[in-house]
């Protein structure tokens, strides 16, 4: 059984202020990875991990764990810090992101880190298997439930659609996806790169219940997963969110895709997090 309370929406809000300031120093620390993609989806796996999710820190692969899958791996510090504040492992293990040697690969690897459900990292991969494991709890006759998180950039991805059209298929009502629309990917914004709009239409074309929410506020995002969970799937939910939420001069830029910020950078941003004034 699960081994945690869950937060309400204020504790959440609390939590992920921390889960920010987290991923900053590991970035920092690593002097590379994805700060950008991590913020923006930072309120919502907080949500996940200590709120929606039925899981226990305690015993990883108990078998009857709800799963949660990063299909955008790429900013996996958001699920590091998660995974470490839920006590999967060591806080200050955070600091040895990208480090040789360490649990906390760039992307998320299974087989080394305890709490990672999936291996992802190559775009548009996580969903597909996300929809493989749903599948399996439901020829299992399990109860959990299958959450999967992509990135907008990652839905230009044809084997995205392909997992959605099977999922729909199989009727898979245990599976809840999550998009995390932040209009930027690495060089530019998804409409300049190749735009996916309208997003809405085309994933109700493929068979799915969709959802929208503001992947900002705490008690629509609980609210909406509360939601989700009790409508006959599969589900997908388009969060409107900001790349970099969080730290002003992160947000809305492209460079923060991929960038670590310097010593005066990390100082100024844990301050705009923390609310101290500079």
């Amino acid at each position: 059984m699960a081994d945690f309370q869950k937060l309400g929406v204020h504790d959440l809000q609390c939590m992920s202020r921390t889960i920010r300031t987290d991923i900053l120093k590991m970035v920092h620390a690593a002097c590379s990875g994805h700060p950008g993609g991590s913020l923006s989806a930072t309120d919502i796996v907080t949500a996940l991990y200590f709120n929606t999710l039925n899981i226990n820190a305690k015993d990883p692969q108990w078998e009857d764990r709800d799963r949660f899958v990063l299909s955008k791996g790429h900013c996996c510090p958001v699920l590091y810090a998660c995974l470490a504040r839920r006590g999967y492992f060591e806080v200050n293990e955070l600091l040895t992101l990208r480090k040789y040697g360490t649990k906390l690969q760039g992307h998320p690897d299974m087989n080394k880190c305890p709490g990672i459900d999936m291996t992802s990292g190559s775009l548009g991969n996580g969903i597909g298997c996300a929809v493989g494991i749903a599948i399996a709890g439901k020829v299992r006759n399990k109860n959990y439930k299958v959450y999967v998180m992509l990135g907008d950039g990652e839905c230009q991805e044809g084997v995205v659609w392909e997992a959605a059209m099977c999922a729909a298929h199989h009727k898979l009502t245990n599976l809840i996806a999550i998009v995390d629309v932040n209009k930027l990917q690495i060089i530019d914004t998804t409409e300049k790169v190749m735009n996916i709009e309208p997003l809405a239409d085309k994933w109700r074309s493929f068979g799915w219940k969709v959802l929208e929410m503001d992947g900002h506020d705490m008690a629509q995002i609980v609210a909406t997963l509360d939601y989700a969970k009790t409508i006959e799937g599969p589900v997908v939910i388009l969060a409107q969110t900001v790349k970099g939420k969080g730290v002003s001069f992160m947000e809305g830029v492209a460079k923060w895709h991929g960038a670590a910020p310097s010593n005066d950078e990390l100082a100024r941003a844990i301050c705009e997090i923390e609310g101290v004034a500079e």
